[in-house]
């Protein structure tokens, strides 16, 4: 374990901004483009002229839902960030962003009820590899000490939270800031660089506390700086600031910086640290697993349809240049050619001619270029770096236009709905004949719905998918079926006795016949089980019946009028009549669900099932999540509709589920004929 390199690694970068709802993301990118100098002043979120949060949905919703893009320069150097949402319902925009981006900036405070969401990011970190730093944001709202904060905020972290930054109070009012590496205080003052000071004598011991602690933690990865520590050696500035860079490259620390974006304070010292500390896109690629060499790699990290513009393709250079009209090779050998390359800032866009390494660009008019795709100048294209599981949807709707007129519109839009948002999922059910809509919760789709009416001016109809109900028999019955027609000519005749019994539960439909002296001639035998079958669609009570074993005992036939249809015919009246005599019963889909929860909400969840006719199964410590729970549950699929919005709000807006079929149920008493009088008013 020896010494590490950690000088700073200068260059393009891109940095994504992440953290759990309402933690300040949107603010602190708005500071930072003030303190750079990229827009002229910081606008507060409540003033709706902010660079992120720019489309009317996250404006009327006082809240990000998509990733916004804005690039700017900072002390010489390139600077992309991406702002991405909090809300767990829009979590997939940051995939695509967290695979291609250097570092992740997590916006998070000191509040207990957010800690489970800082987790489910913070976990998604390590998955990819991505290192970070830890803004700890609306400081002088902080009422509990700093190092309290950070060890309430630990369990959400799998590597050590490493404090640069302690407070500076007066009076009880945080005012400025110490950094524990320079050994320097900073007074704040809003929208405007700090002021540096020296350390009050009365902080001088609880800093030197605090900074002896950091280089201890610094000290696990640095024999060297061990040393110094335990011989009483105040270790060099630049070798604390490598140490400082390598520990956070590596991912073996979470740097923690403090501030107040709504005020700018420690906004500065965040970009330094950000410039001097953060990987470039050389470490980058080698997280991604591409070597070097002389093509030019691009990563597609979003997907933007502009009302004039056409479709953007927001991509990170990984590898190479690249220069407007190039050609290039995406991962099925097909190739696309660029028109158009843009810089952005939020939704404003300027035209470059042609972008460097570790840039972050929109690339115009590649219509068939996905997000998650990689793009390369090699002819015949890569294989992907990066890979994206769509999570399981939680929350559907059924939704049609309107008006008529607007079918072939809608399933344009939601094209390109899918396009911008590939967590979507967007299908016609043939059974119900409704185009159901899935996302990852009530907001989502709410989101989506606004953008159909507003941007695409398609008003919308929508409403609960139907359920897939079913209806089965409880009795046996033999019941004849004749039909007989004479209208001039050959006319019509099929006569069938069939024998109608339940079935186990999953059994499907059986057909046999026991026909004895070609009563009934073979080549009609098909006729009366298509028959059958067909009348099956549709059972007495208007659903698909199942479990049901039907078998030919008897009939009659004539050699003149008799046909495959007569025969067809016939069996559709004697199912028609029997089913009716059988004891017809409703059954609704059973599923699996599996709950996935904080701890603490455990007793919650575990109480909300049964309100939904659920029955427990059990309940158990998630495997590999400390802190958080499964809950196994059998529930009506007619009771997850919107079974994620009482899970949200029970759990601070994290839990989650996944829900498989697993059985049918008979549905009787009064919830049984509310489903029947629902689908008679229906039909």
């Amino acid at each position: 374990m020896g010494k590490r390199a950690g000088g700073r690694l200068s260059g393009p970068k891109c940095i994504a901004i992440v953290g759990p709802f309402a933690s300040g993301k949107t603010t602190l990118l708005e500071a930072i483009l003030a303190r750079t100098g990229a827009i002229p002043r910081q606008n507060p979120v409540s003033s709706g002229n902010t660079v992120g949060d720019h489309s009317p949905e996250a404006r009327s919703h006082a809240m990000s839902v998509e990733a916004t893009v804005a690039t700017t320069e900072f002390m010489g150097e390139s600077l992309t960030f991406v702002d991405c949402p909090g809300s767990v319902e829009f979590a997939f925009e940051a995939e695509p962003v967290l695979a291609a981006c250097d570092l992740a900036v997590v916006v998070a405070e000191a509040d207990e009820k957010k800690i489970p969401a800082l987790q489910l990011i913070m976990r998604r970190l390590d998955e990819l590899g991505v290192p970070r730093i830890l803004f700890l944001n609306k400081i002088d709202k902080t009422t509990i000490p700093v190092r309290d904060a950070l060890k309430m905020l630990q369990p959400a972290s799998s590597t050590p939270l490493l404090l640069r930054q302690i407070p500076l109070r007066k009076d009880g009012i945080v005012i400025g800031s110490i950094d524990l590496a320079l050994e320097r205080a900073y007074i704040y003052r809003e929208y405007a660089e700090s002021e540096v000071t020296e350390i009050p004598g009365d902080e001088k011991a609880r800093e030197l506390e605090a900074r002896f602690s950091m280089l201890e933690t610094l000290a696990d990865h640095d024999d060297v700086l061990m040393e110094q520590l335990l011989e009483e050696i105040e270790p060099p500035l630049d070798e604390v600031f490598d140490d400082l860079a390598a520990d956070l490259r590596g991912g073996s620390v979470t740097p923690v910086l403090i501030g107040t974006a709504e005020k700018a304070n420690g906004v500065l010292r965040l970009l330094k640290a950000i410039r001097h500390d953060a990987p470039d896109v050389t470490v980058t690629r080698a997280r991604l697993g591409l070597s070097d060499g002389a093509a030019t790699v691009a990563q597609v990290m979003k997907t933007i349809h502009t009302p004039h513009g056409g479709k953007l393709s927001v991509a990170r250079i990984l590898a190479g240049q690249l220069a407007d009209g190039a050609e290039l090779w995406l991962s099925d050998g097909t190739s696309a050619k660029v028109s158009g390359l843009y810089r952005l800032l939020g939704k404003e866009q300027t035209k470059v001619p042609s972008a460097r390494e570790g840039e972050t660009v929109a690339l115009g008019k590649l219509d068939s270029v996905r997000t998650g795709d990689t793009l390369t100048s090699a002819k015949g294209g890569m294989a992907p770096l990066a890979s994206f599981a769509k999570p399981q949807p939680v929350f559907s709707i059924a939704l049609r236009p309107k008006e008529r007129k607007d079918e072939v519109k809608l399933s344009a839009a939601m094209q390109r709905m899918g396009e911008e948002d590939p967590s979507l999922s967007f299908h016609h059910d043939q059974e119900s004949a409704e185009t159901i809509l899935s996302g990852h919760g009530e907001m989502h789709l709410r989101v989506i719905i606004e953008r159909l009416e507003g941007r695409n001016q398609i008003p919308i109809e929508s409403h609960a998918p139907a359920v897939p109900y079913r209806e089965t028999i409880r009795k046996s019955v033999s019941q004849r079926g004749r039909h007989k027609k004479q209208s001039g000519g050959h006319g019509q005749f099929g006569d069938v006795l069939l024998d109608i019994k339940p079935l186990p539960r999953g059994s499907g439909f059986e057909f046999t016949d026991t026909i004895t002296g070609g009563v009934v001639p073979k080549q009609y035998i098909p006729s009366v089980e298509a028959g059958a079958r067909d009348f099956l669609k549709c059972g007495p009570l208007g659903f698909p019946v199942v479990d049901v074993a039907v078998n030919l005992a008897d009939g009659s036939y004539h050699t003149v009028d008799s046909s495959d249809m007569a025969f067809q015919m016939a069996a559709k009246l004697a199912m028609k009549e029997g089913l009716a005599a059988c004891s017809p019963v409703l059954l609704e889909p059973i599923m699996k669900v599996q709950i996935f929860t904080p701890s603490d909400a455990t007793a919650k969840i575990t109480g909300l099932v049964p309100q939904r006719r659920g029955q427990i199964l059990g309940y158990d410590a998630r495997p590999g999540w400390p802190g958080w729970d499964v809950v196994e549950a059998t529930m009506p699929q007619a009771e997850i509709g919107d079974l994620i919005v009482e899970l949200r709000s029970a759990t601070a807006g994290v839990a989650t589920y996944v829900a498989t079929f697993d059985h049918m149920a008979e549905l009787t008493g009064r919830i049984a004929d509310e489903v029947l009088n629902a689908h008679g008013k229906a039909a």
